[in-house]
């Protein structure tokens, strides 16, 4: 598969449409301490988005999609690992998922439990009030399998 690539971006409206599409949290897009990228494949298609939220000196890995016509093809794969390669490494990177666990432990993230969840990363927006209770909360562990 040919290499993805990520920039930088504000959170602007193809953002918004694409979370809101795919029926994730846009409430606290524009507050600071936000990091969003657009991923486009080698042509040059807009193929997802993806961002990073500090929590401190940790990182709250978030609103990760895959535009619909480019989903199945691993992207989504590619974009999370495409993403949490931009951090440092001493960094943590966390998580909160309601349904795609599976997939982001495939990737080297496991669940912890919230009271192993830096208090910085458990006081975002993110994770003390727009997932629910019942979100699943992960942290980066080890390399992808």
């Amino acid at each position: 598969m040919r290499e993805l690539t990520l920039k930088e971006i504000p959170s602007g409206s193809d953002l918004r449409a694409a979370l809101m599409a795919a029926g994730l949290p846009i409430d606290d897009l524009d507050e600071p301490g936000r990091l969003y990228f657009e991923c486009r494949n080698p042509d040059g298609v807009l193929i997802g988005f993806s961002g990073l939220e500090k929590g401190g000196p940790d990182l709250l890995l978030r609103s990760v999609v895959i535009l619909p016509e480019f989903r199945s093809r691993k992207h989504g794969r590619e974009l999370v690992l495409a993403t949490i390669a931009q951090p440092p490494s001493s960094a943590g990177i966390y998580l909160a998922t309601t349904t795609a666990a599976a997939f982001f432990e495939l990737l080297g993230f496991e669940a912890v439990t919230r009271d192993r969840v830096p208090e910085p990363v458990l006081s975002t927006h993110q994770l003390s009030g727009l997932c629910p209770a019942s979100a699943t909360i992960m942290r980066l562990n080890r390399p992808p399998t």
